[in-house]
């Protein structure tokens, strides 16, 4: 079995203030707010309460994006500054100042903590667990000021910082606090007293009347709040259950009445559920067995045992175990007042809070869209991504599953050792999505000396890495595909350990060596004996799902993010309302719909409505959403409705979308399905590149650009011009690579793009210098701003011309007319011109070429296919590219032979690119190349780089 490594010999905590911490942590969005208080003093009469004027001191507000703290008074403004931090931290449990601590020394700490915590100044301080002794003192009978020891456990940061010193594996078992905050107290026999066979404290001698008076609690009406009943048993439905806490009451009373215990004393409570802020917690009894003998060995003590039975439900959804049946609540006392603080806790809320824990749950939240949303398997552009990022989303997994962060660490791969890399792997590729804002949120980013100012070409790779709480490294993930941007490939390589884990929770019984083949699919290697303990052993949905799904079976496609897919029989017979506007979606399209989603009783007598949105986008052919949903949208246009049906998902997904539980689960108890209602409302376009690399790797340009670079390699010629050369995408990609050429020229109209060529070949020629620079034989370069229609004497008699999908942007008589100004004036020796094959959009666009009975040439033509880019002018079939070139070639004495790239000459619709390469067949004499050269210079130089003395012109 194989086992990681530790991350503990690379984690060092610097020595800082608790402010400078903080400022580490959120930067500007920590706010700190100082203001002068008055401390208030006797006048030396004991029996009198009139007070003077004393000392000015400060005291610090600190608002933190989930939470805020409010410091004690100081006579500096700095001291309540840092303690506001220090407090902050407790709060977060980040302890910057114990980590040198013994764990004898981490124990005399925990007594003296656990002794000011009764003292008569704790309980006058603003802290949560003061608010807890103020209610406890309104308990009656031998309850009176007696405090439960779990309750002391969840409420102060310092002590847990200080038992994880003591006994690291307090941080997989956090009951053991508990433990070691009852034996701290027998140590204070003084001060405190523990009931015997108790888990409580209470102070041994009463507080003073003047304290309890100022100190009770203010709390005037009642609080009725909404909780949830958790069986131990899978058998037993999960139930709310409503909390009534009267005005002088102790909440905690009241949950464990619910539990049918006599009282708080005898609850354990989990750590919170969720955010920091957070007050929802598990509240379950302790068995008897729970109660330990003071005398024994705590330093070196293992676990806690329990008597109960494990509560599957609860502990998958704490990331701890938790035992017999429980209560999930939100409800507490917080730093932000004194007042009991609650919130409901509905059936919704708990199945959320249930799909959340798997990759694909927490993705469908994010986008509000439980019943029809998916976690793609491709991580496309931030214009077209909906939803949380794939980064974010491993993040919340790593925290709902009680993991450290994960760690990211990109490096960045100059452009000659990526080909490198490229050559000796086949499937190494790089990715040109779209340019993303850098985020890096959390300290554990790690990035390359020279990976924040790498020079135009580099690539970047991301190497993704999760351990344990004990820093165990569980897996790791290292992505072989290159990314020319650093965001990219940290998005990508954390959606492949999110793909990875989302197909685990689909089969949580899958054999170890599926898993691992599962795992070299994606580019992971995991630590089996780790993740194990720290994954596997999480109790998933699933493992409980048959006893909480209705219907005849569970599909097995998609894990928890489960709908059946529609059949294509099926979507071929739906019924589709409204006129055909021809507006259609094709593959990389971002469509926008109304949709909503019922629940319907067979028959179809009732429905119970459990999602819609008024306008929901998602991006064709990236698996955005359940299959059936694209499955029938691919068959309507703009403007159209239609309705279908299909089996239940499992109830966690349909009670987590239901905004009335009561009624849903009144649907679900008899034969039901569910129906989704759809219009289409509009249909954004892809860009022909985007819509190119979702069918095609490499991407289309790219094999463009390969076919280019390969005759150039044949010819040997010495120049190039590039007609219609954009942002110099083939001009930048030709220096990549050994050539023979030594001119290289662009022309086109668009004054920003050739802009853009200028910087990017003006920054990668003057790299040029290094002796192992790929195309060390250019020596001189120009970006000309003109028409290709147009001639200019200055490129006539060229070695070799390219012309690469440029024409369909010309109508088609200035097309026509640049083909007789190229071969009958410039006369290259070579001319390669590609163009889009209009046939085969059919593909691209996912429509069904077979259903048409007539002719090829009809067939297309009823397809009524849109024109890849909305720029197009014209597109033309393969028989009109071939009767264009063919005369074009005879008239001015060249010869011409086709190809393409994408898809084969020998299947239909052919090449998705096709392509001419013309070739002179006569040299030109020398008399007519003297008279072009006297003819007048309509092209304007933008750029001009030379060897000899480069230069960059506006």
């Amino acid at each position: 079995m194989e086992t990681g490594g530790s991350l503990a010999h690379t984690i060092r905590k610097p020595t800082l203030t608790p402010k400078a911490i903080i400022h580490q942590k959120f930067g500007s969005k920590a706010s700190y707010k100082v203001e002068e208080v008055e401390e208030p003093t006797q006048n030396g009469c004991p029996g009198l309460a009139i007070l003077q004027k004393g000392p000015c001191l400060y005291r610090c507000s600190l608002e933190l994006p989930d939470f805020s703290v409010v410091s004690g008074s100081f006579k500096k403004k700095k001291d309540a500054e840092q303690s506001a931090a220090q407090m902050a931290l407790e709060k977060l449990g980040i302890r910057p100042s114990v980590d040198n601590l013994t764990a004898e020394e981490a124990w005399t700490d925990l007594i003296a903590r656990v002794k000011y915590i009764f003292s008569n100044e704790f309980l006058s301080g603003l802290h949560p667990l003061s608010s807890h002794f103020k209610a406890a003192l309104c308990r009656v009978g031998d309850h009176d000021g007696s405090i439960p020891a779990s309750v002391i456990a969840i409420c102060d940061g310092k002590l847990n910082n200080l038992c994880k010193i003591i006994n690291p594996k307090v941080e997989s078992h956090p009951f053991l606090v508990v433990s070691y905050i009852m034996r701290a107290a027998t140590g204070l026999p003084e001060l405190v007293v523990n009931p015997e066979r108790q888990l409580s404290i209470r102070k041994k001698n009463p507080y003073p009347t003047d304290v309890i008076e100022s100190s009770v609690s203010q709390q005037s009406e009642s609080v009725t709040t909404m909780a949830i009943y958790i069986p131990c048993s899978p058998e037993r439905a999960v139930e709310p259950v409503t909390l009534n806490i009267s005005p002088k009451g102790y909440y905690l009373d009241v949950i464990a009445q619910k539990l049918g215990l006599s009282g708080a004393n005898e609850i354990l409570i989990s750590r919170t559920i969720g955010k920091a802020s957070s007050e929802t917690r598990f509240y379950f009894a302790a068995s008897k067995s729970y109660l330990l003998e003071m005398s024994s060995d705590l330093l070196n003590a293992k676990a806690v045992k329990f008597g109960e039975p494990l509560n599957a439900r609860a502990s998958y959804i704490c990331g701890q175990d938790i035992y017999g049946d429980s209560i999930l609540a939100s409800i507490g006392y917080t730093w932000k007042g004194q007042d009991l603080f609650h919130e409901y806790v509905t059936l919704q809320s708990y199945y959320r809070m249930l799909i959340s824990k798997i990759p694909g749950g927490a993705y469908k939240l994010s986008r509000e869209a439980i019943l029809a949303a998916e976690l793609p398997p491709t991580f496309t552009t931030k214009t077209n991504w909906r939803g949380s990022y794939p980064r974010e989303i491993l993040c919340s997994f790593c925290r709902q599953h009680w993991l450290l962060e994960p760690v990211f660490s990109t490096s960045s791969i100059p452009k000659k050792a990526s080909l490198e890399l490229s050559r000796l792997n086949k499937k190494l590729k790089v990715s040109e999505s779209a340019e993303q804002k850098v985020e890096y949120a959390n300290g554990h980013d790690t990035v390359d000396a020279d990976a924040k100012s790498v020079g135009m070409g580099s690539s970047f790779i991301c190497e993704v890495k999760l351990y344990s709480k004990c820093q165990d490294l569980i897996l790791e993930c290292v992505s072989n595909v290159l990314y020319k941007k650093q965001n990219d490939a940290v998005q990508n390589a954390s959606l492949k350990v999110l793909s990875w884990l989302n197909a685990y929770f689909k089969d949580i019984n899958m054999p170890l060596e599926k898993l691992k083949q599962l795992a070299n699919v994606f580019d992971i290697k995991f630590y089996p004996q780790n993740f194990s303990k720290e994954v596997v052993s999480c109790r998933s949905v699933e493992n409980f799902q048959h006893h909480e799904t209705l219907g005849d079976k569970v599909p097995e496609s998609n894990g928890i993010n489960i709908l059946n897919d529609v059949a294509e029989d099926d979507v071929s017979s739906i019924d589709i309302e409204g006129p055909d506007s021809g507006v259609c979606p094709s593959n990389g399209s971002l469509l926008c719909v109304c949709y909503s989603a019922s629940l319907v009783t067979k028959g179809k007598l009732q429905k119970e409505l459990l999602e819609s949105a008024e306008e929901f986008e998602f991006e064709m052919g990236t698996g955005a959403v359940i299959p059936c949903l694209e499955a029938v949208v691919t068959k309507m246009s703009v403007g159209q409705s239609t309705c279908f049906y299909t089996e239940l998902p499992p109830q966690a997904l349909v009670l987590a979308a239901a905004k009335d539980s009561a009624n849903a689960l009144a649907f679900l108890s008899s034969p039901c399905c569910l129906e989704f209602s759809i219009i289409l409302l509009r249909v954004t376009e892809p860009p022909e590149d985007r819509m190119e690399q979702a069918l095609f790797s490499p991407p289309l340009s790219k094999q463009r650009v390969e076919y280019a670079l390969q005759h150039i390699k044949d010819s040997c010629a010495t120049s190039l011009v590039d007609f219609g050369c954009g942002s110099g995408s083939l001009l930048e990609s030709l220096l990549d690579y050994p050539t023979s050429l030594e001119t290289i020229v662009g022309v086109d109209l668009s004054k920003k793009s050739l802009s853009r060529a200028a910087k990017v070949l003006h920054s990668k020629l003057t790299m040029m210098s290094d002796p192992d620079a790929p195309c060390r034989s250019i020596k001189s370069a120009v970006l000309y701003d003109g028409s290709i229609t147009d001639f200019d004497s200055r490129l006539c008699g060229f070695d070799l011309g390219t012309c690469l999908e440029v024409i369909e942007h010309m109508e088609e008589d200035q097309a026509c007319l640049f083909g007789d100004v190229v071969l009958s004036y410039f006369r290259p020796k070579i001319l390669i011109v590609s163009t889009p094959n209009y046939e085969y959009n059919v593909i691209l666009q996912r429509s069904n070429l077979t259903s048409q009975e007539d002719d090829p040439e009809e067939k297309i033509h009823s397809q009524s296919c849109k024109f890849r880019n909305h720029d197009h002018k014209f597109e033309w079939t393969r028989e009109q590219f071939n009767h264009w070139a063919s005369e074009l070639a005879v008239r001015h004495n060249y010869s011409v032979e086709f190809s393409g790239v994408g898809g084969s000459a020998d299947l239909e619709p052919g090449f998705a690119s096709q392509i001419a390469v013309f070739r002179r067949v006569f040299q030109p004499k020398e008399d007519d190349l003297q008279d072009d050269e006297g003819l007048a210079c309509q092209y304007r130089v933008v750029w001009e780089w030379n060897r000899s003395k480069p230069a960059l012109t506006n």
